[in-house]
C-alpha cells in the first residue's frame, strides 16, 4: 500500500507542470527606465508662449495697419512700407473708418493742389491723388479719430503708412521751390540735408564745394536715409560749409540744389525776448514804434501776442512780423500805456 502511494505521487509530480504550465523563465536585468509604468489619462497643460512670441503678436496686433491701395477690378491691397509708382500714375488709397485723419507731402496744402481729393465715406476714408509727379514723392498714412464731444485723440492701434516714391528719370532728386537752402547744425541733435531721391535704387553721394571733394559717409557719423537725406548724426563745426548731393541711376548723374550748413551753439532753455519802442514819450497824432525780438533756436516757430491801448479797434494799430522779429505802429499817443 505504501508502495502505491509513492508511486502515485511520483506520476502526480511528473504530470503537474504540464497542467499549470511551464515554469517562468528566469527574468534578464531590466535596462535603466525599461518598463516604467505610464500614467493613462494625463492631462497636458497648454503651451504658454514665451515672453518674445506674446511681444510679437501685440506688436503685430498693435502695428495692424487700415490702409489699402486700391487696384484695378474692384481688388485692394495691403501695403508695405515704401511703393513704387511711375511718374504720372494716380493713386487711390483707403483706411478703414468712420472718422479718419490723413497726412500726406505738406505742399499739397500749401499749394492747394487740386489733384489731391479727400473724402470721408461711412465705412472709410478716401485719398485719390491724380497724375502724380515726383514732387509728390514722401510719406502717405491715416489714422482713426477717437472723439468724446469736442475732444479727439489719435487711435495708436489704427493706423497705417507707406512712403512712395514717384519715379522720374529726369528728376532723380524731389523738386523743391527753392534753389538754396539753409540747414543748421547743432551739437545736441542730428541735422538732416534733406536731399531725398525719387527712385530708391539710386546711388547717392554727399560733395563740398570748398574744397571740392566728396564727403565720405561711413554709416555711424553720416548716413544716408533715403526717406529722408544726409544725417550728420553728431554735427560739429567742422561740417559747416556748401554741400550738395549727386545722384545716378541708369543715365547721366543729376546734381541737387545747394546747402548752406550753418554751425550754431545755441544754450539750451527758453527763448529770450526783448521790447524797445521808437521813444518813451511822443505827442497827440505822433507815432510809435514798437518791436519785440526773440532770440533762440533758429528752427523753432514763434508765436507773437501783443497787447496795447486800444486792441480792440481795428485800426488802432499795423502790424508787420519778420521771422524772429515783430513790430507795429502806434499811430495814436494820446495816453500813456504798457505795450
Amino acid at each position: 500500500m505504501r508502495l502505491w502511494v509513492l508511486l502515485s505521487l511520483l506520476l502526480l509530480q511528473e504530470t503537474l507542470p504540464h497542467v499549470v504550465g511551464q515554469p517562468a523563465k528566469s527574468k534578464r536585468p531590466k535596462e535603466p527606465g525599461e518598463n516604467k509604468i505610464k500614467p493613462v489619462n494625463k492631462r497636458v497643460r497648454p503651451k504658454t508662449p514665451k515672453m518674445k512670441e506674446r511681444e510679437s503678436a501685440e506688436s503685430s496686433l498693435k502695428s495692424q495697419s487700415i490702409l489699402t491701395q486700391v487696384m484695378d477690378k474692384g481688388r485692394f491691397q495691403k501695403l508695405a512700407a515704401t511703393l513704387s509708382l511711375s511718374a504720372g500714375q494716380s493713386i487711390e488709397l483707403r483706411c478703414k473708418g468712420s472718422n479718419v485723419t490723413w497726412n500726406y507731402p505738406s505742399y499739397l496744402d500749401t499749394f492747394k493742389d487740386s489733384r489731391l481729393s479727400i473724402k470721408q465715406l461711412d465705412r472709410y476714408g478716401q485719398l485719390i491723388l491724380a497724375n502724380a509727379t515726383a514732387a509728390d514723392t514722401g510719406e502717405y498714412g491715416c489714422w482713426l479719430q477717437l472723439c468724446n464731444g469736442d475732444k479727439c485723440r489719435k487711435d495708436e492701434t489704427k493706423t497705417g503708412s507707406t512712403y512712395i516714391f514717384f519715379t522720374d528719370k529726369e528728376e532723380l532728386f524731389v523738386p523743391t521751390p527753392s534753389y538754396f537752402e539753409i540747414v543748421y547744425l547743432t551739437p545736441d541733435r542730428p541735422a538732416v540735408i534733406p536731399c531725398r531721391v525719387t527712385t530708391p535704387s539710386a546711388k547717392v553721394t554727399l560733395h563740398r564745394e570748398f574744397p571740392a571733394e566728396e564727403i565720405e559717409t561711413d554709416g555711424t557719423d553720416i548716413i544716408y536715409d533715403v526717406k529722408k537725406g544726409f544725417v550728420y548724426q553728431h554735427p560739429t563745426s567742422d561740417h559747416k560749409g556748401i554741400v550738395y548731393c549727386k545722384a545716378e541711376s541708369q543715365g547721366a548723374p543729376q546734381i541737387s540744389i545747394k546747402y548752406h550748413l550753418l554751425y550754431v551753439e545755441v544754450p539750451k532753455g527758453p527763448p529770450s525776448t526783448t521790447i524797445a519802442a521808437s521813444s518813451s514819450r511822443a505827442e497827440v497824432s505822433d507815432s510809435v514804434h514798437v518791436v519785440c525780438t526773440v532770440l533762440g533756436e533758429p528752427d523753432v516757430d514763434v508765436d507773437f501776442r501783443w497787447q496795447y491801448p486800444g486792441q480792440e479797434y481795428p485800426n488802432a494799430a499795423s502790424v508787420c512780423s519778420p521771422q524772429r522779429q515783430r513790430s507795429f505802429i502806434y499811430p495814436d499817443s494820446a495816453s500813456a500805456a504798457r505795450y
